[in-house]
């Protein structure tokens, strides 16, 4: 995931500007992906609109389960940590 396709995302698909560090969230969304062998498109999708990974069972009856909260606290840990970096 690169910040050009998180800005992208951003500007096209949700039509609003960003107001967190684009560079960070890239990166926190790339080392995750690759932590837990998921799709990173998968994974900004989970964080910025609340879509259920179904293949890792994110949602259950529309509220997040215990591995979806997980994987949200990390991708936010992960910002954060790089965040804070730059």
């Amino acid at each position: 995931m690169t910040n050009k396709q998180i800005k992208d995302y951003f500007k096209n698909d949700l039509a609003m500007k960003p107001r967190h560090c684009t560079k960070s969230l890239a990166k926190a969304i790339t080392s995750v992906a690759k932590e837990l062998k998921l799709d990173e498109s998968e994974l900004m999708w989970l964080l910025l609109e609340d879509m259920p990974i179904n293949t890792v069972f994110t949602h259950s009856y529309g509220f997040h389960t215990a591995n979806g909260r997980e994987i949200i606290n990390k991708l936010k840990d992960k910002y954060y940590e790089y965040e804070s970096a730059s």
